[in-house]
């Protein structure tokens, strides 16, 4: 095996090894529950860096996990070498063409900013610091998918370096494959350092935070399922059990609406019924103010997670849902689903025809709270067994799960012969190999 010391002479970005300044730092993952064993990091100063990066791993028969921000790691990555692309930063918005090319570290946040002036919008998530690359290469489940689809539906081109260290721009025309690939398949097919999509229109945004004590959390479940029963594909609700640390656990509804004010309240008029209300930040919003709304961390720290989807939300799950407090999980989450999202899909990510998502999440700040966590997860998932669809999207994905939960068995094979055909090295590991 090759001296990793030999990156210093081909990289003109920085590259760090065991034992330097900052290695401990910049190996870190966002999710500080995860260890990552690398052997080298190297943070890419351009797309020439990359190409470098590529056939120095190729020849010396080494293998490459890229993390723009860090966010899905799982720590699967002994011995590799950890790619940043942090400062792939270059973006160029065309509000005329309704498109936009971002390099490989840029994040959500900043397209946002860039692009809400003119009364447009990406497909952001919930976190305005997570990177668009990773995102979208695992698909994309964002804020407006019930209206626009995966995120990964409105990407034009990937430029990419493949697995030889060759640069190219990849779209459906020019390689139909490794386009339908990179569409939701992971990063495990090349390294991508920059992406085209689409932009929508959003000259208007409703959205915010309603807030209830727990008490209320009945009757709130039981009024976000009549909301969502009609919901145009512009509304997107999501139900929050919240258990935040020294304070009481609390019951609210996340809300955007793509449209003005008047149309976003009489949607959600029915929320207004309910009693005891602690706060409600619903209002216009700019794009760029999206992550305001579930207020996520945006610096790393210690979490435990765990996604599903549910195939109904009637009254024996809602039940099974209710029947105990969630602590010490931090907080428990459904999401309404369907709409565009339901369609049918060109990509590894297909259709997603279960109506719901559940997500839980916890903090493991001591290891008897992290086993505490685990065993509350799995209370909950065994009482809404008969509702799980046995998949989930890849961005769901968490430690000690592989992406064959995440696609049809049809697509988990294609997806695997396109590695093998593309990588048969093994240059490249995502954080979720198809090939695991």
């Amino acid at each position: 095996m090759s001296n990793l010391n030999d990156l210093r002479s081909i990289i003109r970005g920085r590259v760090l090894l065991a034992g330097d300044d900052g290695f401990e730092r910049v190996r870190r993952p966002w999710n500080l529950a995860v260890e990552q064993p690398v052997g080298a990091v190297v943070e890419a100063a351009d797309a020439d860096d990359v190409v470098a990066l590529v056939q120095y791993a190729r020849d010396a028969g080494l293998t490459i996990s890229a993390q723009p921000s860090g966010h899905g790691a799982t720590g699967d990555v002994a011995g590799v070498i950890l790619l940043r692309t942090g400062r792939l930063n270059q973006m160029r918005v065309n509000p005329d063409t309704r498109t936009a090319r971002v390099g490989a570290g840029v994040r959500w946040g900043q397209v946002q900013a860039v692009a809400g002036p003119y009364g447009l919008t990406g497909l952001p998530g919930s976190s305005p610091v997570v990177s668009v690359a990773g995102y979208t290469l695992g698909g994309g489940l964002s804020w407006f998918g019930r209206k626009h689809g995966w995120a990964a539906d409105s990407v034009t081109a990937f430029e990419v370096v493949d697995a030889d260290g060759v640069r190219a721009r990849v779209t459906a025309d020019s390689d139909a494959e490794l386009f339908w690939a990179l569409r939701g398949g992971g990063g495990d097919f090349a390294l991508v350092t920059a992406i085209e999509f689409d932009l929508h229109p959003a000259p208007r945004l409703y959205g915010g935070r309603v807030l209830w004590p727990a008490e209320r959390a009945p009757e709130v479940l039981e009024v976000f399922r009549e909301i969502t029963a009609t919901a145009p594909e512009e509304l997107t609700a999501w139900y929050d059990l919240l258990q935040f640390p020294g304070s009481p656990p609390l019951v609210a509804v996340d809300v955007t609406y793509l449209g003005d004010e008047a149309e976003g309240r009489a949607l959600l008029r029915p929320l207004d019924r309910i009693t005891a209300l602690i706060s409600d930040s619903r209002a216009p919003l700019p794009v760029a103010e999206l992550g305001a709304i579930t207020a996520e961390p945006t610096d790393p720290g210690p979490g435990l997670s765990h996604g599903e989807l549910l195939t109904d939300l009637d009254d024996i799950a809602t039940k099974a849902l209710l029947s105990a407090p969630i602590d010490p999980l931090l907080s428990v989450q459904i999401r309404h689903l369907g709409g565009a999202l339901a369609q049918p899909s060109d990509s590894p990510a297909g259709a997603l025809t279960e109506p719901y998502s559940l997500y839980l999440f916890g903090v493991p700040s001591t290891p008897h709270a992290a086993t505490a966590i685990r065993t509350r997860r799995q209370e909950i998932t065994q009482a809404l067994a008969p509702y799980l669809g046995g998949r989930k999207p890849y961005t769901y994905l968490a430690p000690g799960e592989t992406a064959a939960t995440a696609f049809t068995p049809g697509t988990l094979a294609r997806l695997r012969e396109i590695k093998q055909r593309r990588d048969p090295r093994g240059v490249f590991r995502s954080n979720f190999p198809v090939l695991t």
